[in-house]
């Protein structure tokens, strides 16, 4: 899984802004605010990777249990598929 073509993320104020460019900006209604977790898996998603991937980068990075890791990354893929934002 991916990020859709068509969003970027903006640094604002120190926080980490999703927003639409292009053809998205008719379609997306809202804002998204991202934490450091959140916007280094988003960063990771510009390319294809697994659940498991992710996992596995984000216990790279940071220093957190694998059961934390694991709920972090569900918890993040979950919102990115409600608000429809996985190619």
């Amino acid at each position: 899984m991916k990020i859709k073509d068509g969003f970027v993320v903006r640094q604002v104020g120190g926080n980490h802004i999703v927003v639409p460019v292009g053809s998205m900006t008719v379609d997306f209604n809202g804002i998204i605010t991202l934490n450091e977790t959140a916007a280094f898996l988003w960063g990771q998603l510009q390319q294809e990777h697994t659940t498991d991937e992710l996992t596995e980068l984000l216990l790279a990075e940071y220093d957190v249990d694998k059961a934390t890791a694991e709920q972090d990354v569900a918890r993040f893929l979950d919102a990115l598929k409600e608000a429809e934002l996985l190619a």
